[in-house]
């Protein structure tokens, strides 16, 4: 059996006995959701701890919006943001920390700082030596697929077959990591919900994330307060669509993802646990 264990440095999470939530922490003043709420250490403790009480297993810090048309941050700027958070929330606790950067610097004071592991959107492309990184200190790292840039990837993104492509990614993906000595039990996969993705190609990777499972990786899926929601609500703000996010959870869930990345981790704990009562049945009535 494919041992599906992610080992941080604080933790060990299987995703395969629970699904692992992630609690979105932005530390930036312009992410499409909550930007500018988490910008000084008080608030970055209160939310986190927040977090943590609505039973979040890991804790992922952004030091730069990846939301469509953003902007580059520079690099003192993400890396004063992220070391700061990172820093306010090891003062309290030891849940495993994931920092959201596609830059190996940031990556790494992070991971000095107390991290345990990289959440690279771009999936170790945009910086050559991230993979040198998550090689030499052996974390998980998360794989994302994105069709060019937060600055243009929703600019008439278009597929034959959105499945096929992202499979086909994951799998080059996969082998960069094999070939750089990154080890394969090391690596997370994310399909990237609203990141490069037409409307439906964000309901089509929902319905099938088993497409992926034969990569024997766990699959992470982040549909929070995400822009398709509100086409399917009509809901135009996004810090409203926390139940529209537990349905997307349910359904991911359902359908094979390990993790979830969300903002309210305390109104999916529940729905997933609903999703884990309907998986443990269909098993045994099969």
């Amino acid at each position: 059996m494919t041992n599906y264990a992610i080992r941080c440095r604080h933790a060990d999470l299987n995703p395969q006995k629970q699904t692992i939530v992630m609690g979105v922490l932005n530390v930036t003043p312009d992410s499409f959701s909550d930007g500018g709420r988490f910008l000084n250490n008080a608030a970055i403790t209160t939310q986190c701890k927040k977090l943590i009480s609505d039973g979040a297993h890991i804790i992922d810090v952004g030091g730069e919006s990846s939301r469509p048309f953003s902007e580059p941050v520079p690099l003192e700027q993400e890396l004063e943001r992220v070391t700061s958070a990172v820093r306010a929330i090891r003062s309290f606790s030891d849940i495993p920390i994931s920092v959201d950067t596609t830059k190996s610097e940031v990556a790494k004071a992070a991971l000095d700082k107390g991290a345990d592991m990289i959440n690279d959107i771009s999936a170790l492309r945009f910086d050559e030596r991230m993979a040198d990184l998550v090689a030499q200190r052996g974390v998980p790292v998360i794989l994302m697929h994105m069709k060019g840039t937060p600055r243009d990837m929703q600019l008439n993104p278009y597929y034959e077959d959105v499945i096929k492509e992202i499979h086909d990614f994951f799998e080059e993906r996969i082998e960069f990591c094999l070939s750089r000595d990154i080890g394969r039990h090391q690596i997370i996969l994310d399909p990237g919900i609203g990141f490069g993705k037409r409307f439906l190609d964000n309901l089509d990777i929902i319905n099938n994330i088993k497409a992926f499972l034969d990569l024997q990786r766990p699959i992470l899926v982040g549909p929070s307060r995400k822009a398709f929601l509100g086409e399917i609500t009509g809901i135009k703000t996004p810090s409203h669509r926390d139940v529209a996010t537990c349905g997307a959870v349910v359904a991911a869930v359902l359908n094979g993802a390990g993790l979830v990345r969300v903002h309210e981790p305390g109104c999916c704990i529940d729905a997933i646990k609903v999703a884990h009562a309907l998986r443990i049945r269909k098993g045994e009535s099969e």
